[in-house]
């Protein structure tokens, strides 16, 4: 293929989506496991603390707080190879952000 601005914009773009799922099965599985972990969590925790709560304003300001931070941490580490437990922060964050998002389509469907 030609070096087109389009080509390197698809590489770079596929490099970003899938670098955490790239290296060794040790870290491709924790990747994997994390990332079904965090959707575990944001679907239940949330049905959980409204369940509890009862006002979903409040549940979705506090999981907003705590995505938010886990983000502000991550930017501090710029390691090419991310370390492992930023690996997994990442993909529990990840995880819980699209339950939160399915759950809101879910709701308004």
């Amino acid at each position: 293929m030609q070096q087109t601005r389009l080509n390197k914009f698809f590489e770079r773009l596929g490099t970003y989506l899938f670098r955490s799922f790239l290296g060794p099965w040790k870290r491709r599985s924790i990747a994997i496991i994390s990332l079904l972990i965090g959707y575990f969590l944001g679907s239940n925790l949330t049905a959980y603390f409204l369940q509890r709560v009862g006002q979903r304003p409040l549940v979705v300001l506090c999981m907003l707080l705590i995505i938010e931070i886990a983000v502000r941490l991550r930017t501090n580490v710029i390691k090419t190879p991310w370390p492992l437990y930023w690996l997994s922060i990442d993909n529990i964050r990840i995880g819980s952000v699209y339950a939160v998002v399915l759950e809101a389509f879910k709701l308004g469907s």
